[in-house]
């Protein structure tokens, strides 16, 4: 199985960042972690997109907040598909990252998930990694039957409430 990256901008997006890394490993997706700054280490992130494919990468997760160039910088110096995560920093709540991660020019996409969204992120990963993993693609098949029962009991529990009003 292809591995997944997860690159943060900033130790102090791990907060977040540690609930993809929960989704992934709860799949039994190998993956890395790391902290590399589009602004502060360029060549560094710049390197580890350009070696992700050889390396064994089939995803990169990339969490930034404020100005959030990150994901489109690895975006740049890969063909592998890059999940951008808008980190909720400053004082526009994220609303800035957003943008920056969702407004790439033609040619360097980054799909973007929520701000804060880093499940939805790991996801999103596994569901691209399942295309060609089919133990991965029934385990996501099984997660979803697990969230409709759980729907339909709160449903439930529901109909009881309000029958004894």
């Amino acid at each position: 199985m292809k591995k997944v990256a997860v690159i943060m901008g900033s130790d102090s997006d791990w907060g977040v960042v540690q609930k993809a890394v929960k989704v992934l490993k709860d799949y039994e997706i190998p993956v890395e972690v790391h902290v590399m700054s589009a602004h502060r280490t360029p060549a560094e992130a710049s390197a580890f997109a350009k070696g992700a494919k050889e390396a064994g990468f089939g995803v990169i997760i990339a969490a930034a907040g404020m100005t959030a160039h990150l994901a489109g910088v690895l975006a740049a110096e890969t063909t592998i598909p890059v999940i951008g995560i808008p980190i909720s920093s400053g004082g526009l709540g994220g609303l800035d990252a957003l943008l920056a991660t969702v407004q790439m020019p033609t040619g360097i996409p980054v799909a973007t998930v929520a701000v804060n969204g880093a499940g939805n992120a790991a996801h999103l990963a596994a569901q691209i990694l399942a295309l060609s993993d089919e133990a991965l693609a029934q385990k996501l098949a099984d997660g979803k039957e697990n969230m409709r029962k759980e729907v339909l009991k709160k449903d439930l529990k529901m109909q009881e409430n309000i029958s004894e009003l």
